[in-house]
């Protein structure tokens, strides 16, 4: 008894090709006349109540369309509040809110750890300078500016400053080229 009724009731969605059975099969034949005739006149009603219905909403339409233009309103303004209203509709989503705060607690996390690298490079920086190779460059590099000031600006005793140094040498430049003189290859080596 069981396999009749698992035949008679079926569990499965009806397929392509039984929809197209029902929609070919022909029950007009099973209708009485006068059933027919009520169903026709239903439909020529139906079909009469659509067509009022939609020059109904025609004319609606045209009415807002000329409110709209007696306010002022057109359709730039009406996309700009659309924008806005769903713009705030998005922002109202769970989803939106999760998101949101998703990628501000990673924005707090990658400035905490930039701001960590900044702070261990400057470290780094420090404790090379403070290393013993740096400091005996350091040492070389004043002794060599020290140098050329020497040769370039003459014995000041206060070694003079950079710009004073600049300043004489661009000032003998130009004397030694208005003068006419030209130094010898021997007195370049000189300097």
């Amino acid at each position: 008894m069981e396999a009749q009724a698992q035949g008679l009731l079926e569990t499965e969605p009806l397929q392509g090709r039984d929809e197209d059975a029902v929609t070919s099969a022909d029950f007009s034949s099973m209708l009485s006349e006068e059933e027919k005739e009520e169903l026709k006149a239903e439909l020529v009603q139906l079909e009469d109540e659509i067509t009022t219905l939609r020059q109904v909403l025609s004319a609606k339409e045209r009415h807002l369309v000329e409110i709209k233009q007696k306010l002022g309103m057109n359709l730039m303004n009406e996309l700009k509040q659309n924008f806005s209203k769903s713009w705030h509709d998005m922002q109202t989503t769970t989803a939106y809110k999760k998101t949101h705060e998703t990628l501000s607690h990673a924005g707090q996390k990658a400035t905490a750890a930039f701001s960590n690298v900044g702070t261990a490079i400057s470290k780094k920086f420090g404790d090379m300078r403070n290393s013993p190779t740096f400091k005996s460059f350091e040492e070389r590099v004043e002794t060599t500016v020290t140098s050329l000031k020497t040769k370039v600006g003459g014995t000041n005793p206060n070694g003079g400053s950079f710009e004073e140094v600049l300043s004489s040498t661009a000032h003998a430049s130009a004397q030694s080229l208005a003068g006419g003189s030209r130094r010898t290859k021997e007195e370049e080596l000189q300097c």
